[in-house]
């Protein structure tokens, strides 16, 4: 059953061996495609995480999603059915690896394996449920609770557990957590160091341990 294939495997042997897919790697902050530019491939995310992000005419960048291993994007103009440009700003926000396959030989393989397109969809439909969560995060007017709320998508999405709690497998800095939740460095700065003292969270080498995740939703409900 294609159904339990993760995706890296299915985009693997997508072309059957004639065009061997492409690893590509990215370092931190480095952009993987523009909005309005050609949508030629499409990327399965195999080691980081990958922010998604609209650039607004005022210049605003909003995240709808950070994208964890094994997540598919860059797919838009296959749903709509004819070639569209980028929609989103898509940026390594770990370092990533990533396998890309040109569009046309995604098509045909969708055509060729109809329980392929159960696996995109599936993957397609926890990007959606990301946004969503990303759009009530943003809705936040108060940057306590838009941080608060951003750190529990985070534990959802990468996080391990751990003896102190559950701890978010990604070193973010300070501005990073600032650009994905339209803040600046300096008031996350000062609100994890409220968390911190509250005994909400530890960070140990860049890496964020929401002690008790319910007492921190609890904090802004």
């Amino acid at each position: 059953m294609t159904h339990d294939r993760p995706l890296a495997g299915v985009f693997r042997n997508i072309s059957g061996g004639a065009y061997p897919p492409v690893i590509e790697t990215f370092e931190r902050g480095k952009t993987i495609f523009f909005p309005g530019d050609p949508a030629e491939r499409v990327y399965v995310l195999i080691k980081g995480a990958v922010k998604l992000s609209r650039v607004y005419e005022a210049g605003d960048e909003i995240t709808v999603a950070l994208l964890r291993e094994n997540s598919v994007f860059g797919v838009l103009s296959l749903i709509t059915g004819h070639k569209s440009d980028r929609f989103y700003h898509a940026v390594a926000f770990t370092p990533v690896e990533l396998i890309s396959v040109p569009i046309e030989q995604v098509e045909k393989a969708l055509r060729e394996d109809p329980e392929l397109s159960v696996v995109m969809l599936r993957g397609l439909s926890s990007r959606i449920l990301q946004t969503e969560m990303m759009i009530e995060t943003l809705a936040h007017r108060d940057m306590g609770s838009r941080l608060v709320s951003f750190l529990l998508i985070l534990c959802r999405d990468f996080g391990m557990p751990s003896k102190d709690g559950i701890t978010i497998d990604l070193k973010l800095s300070h501005q990073a957590i600032a650009e994905a939740i339209g803040s600046t460095r300096v008031t996350v700065t000062r609100l994890l160091g409220d968390l911190r003292q509250d005994q909400m969270i530890s960070i140990h080498k860049k890496k964020i341990t929401v002690h008790n995740p319910v007492a921190l939703s609890q904090q802004f409900t």
